[in-house]
């Protein structure tokens, strides 16, 4: 029993369905990686997984709890945290306060909780009082990673995150996300960027089609000649 797990999730949008029957799951401190080609469904596993999808069939499994009629702020409640692809950040807000908007559940002291995320992207601190949408792709990204981090999540939910940046920025973000994942946070990510997500996932699950067409460990797909041939360029 994963520790978050979506089953044999059934949905879509309109009378059409984008997922049949997927499975994903993630443990604490695993980073689990969905990969695919475009249209497989990859981001609408994910919001169905933080609830802003209803699911037609199956259903979604938090430390055993079935959470699948839960709203997304519930489901923050109870402990996770969603980035979306776009849209990630409070243009008009300087950084300091978009990482203040992520604490809006808290009712404790954030002092602690920021500081650790100005150590986490030490370039949020140094911009902390420049209106977020001033910053780069890649420092927006940290800021929204930063924001939802301020929950004090268990599970840290990525939608394309290094979508747009260049290479250097990603690998610097991948870095950041291994970090996460070793205070004991899951991480549950889709990239388009299978190879190199692929080789820090200690989990893979390969979508096609809104199946699963492959689930394993991240060396053992990047291993797998098939799913080398078939979806990282051999």
């Amino acid at each position: 029993m994963s520790f978050l797990i979506g089953e044999e999730m059934v949905c879509g949008y309109g009378g059409a369905d984008i997922l049949h029957g997927c499975t994903i799951g993630v443990e604490p401190g695993e980073i689990a990686v969905v990969v695919g080609p475009n249209g497989a469904g990859k981001s609408t596993a994910m919001k169905a997984m933080f609830g802003m999808l209803g699911l037609r069939e199956g259903r979604v499994l938090l430390q055993g709890e079935d959470i699948s009629h839960l709203k997304p702020q519930e489901r923050v409640l109870r402990g996770m945290g969603f980035v979306p692809q776009t849209n990630n950040v409070f243009t008009s807000m300087t950084v300091e306060e978009n990482l203040e908007m992520g604490a809006f559940i808290r009712r404790d002291e954030i002092t602690d909780t920021m500081q650790q995320v100005f150590e986490l992207f030490p370039i949020l601190h140094d911009k902390r009082a420049q209106p977020a949408g001033e910053l780069s792709g890649g420092q927006r990204q940290q800021v929204a990673v930063g924001r939802a981090l301020m929950t004090q999540p268990k599970i840290l939910m990525l939608d394309e995150p290094t979508a747009g940046v260049s290479p250097i920025v990603m690998d610097e973000l991948f870095d950041r996300i291994i970090e996460v994942a070793q205070t004991g946070i899951a991480i549950l990510m889709v990239e388009q960027n299978a190879k190199q997500a692929l080789n820090i996932a200690d989990r893979g699950y390969v979508l096609v089609q809104g199946r699963n067409a492959y689930t394993d460990t991240g060396a053992a797909l990047m291993a797998d000649p098939e799913v080398r041939r078939a979806f990282l360029g051999g």
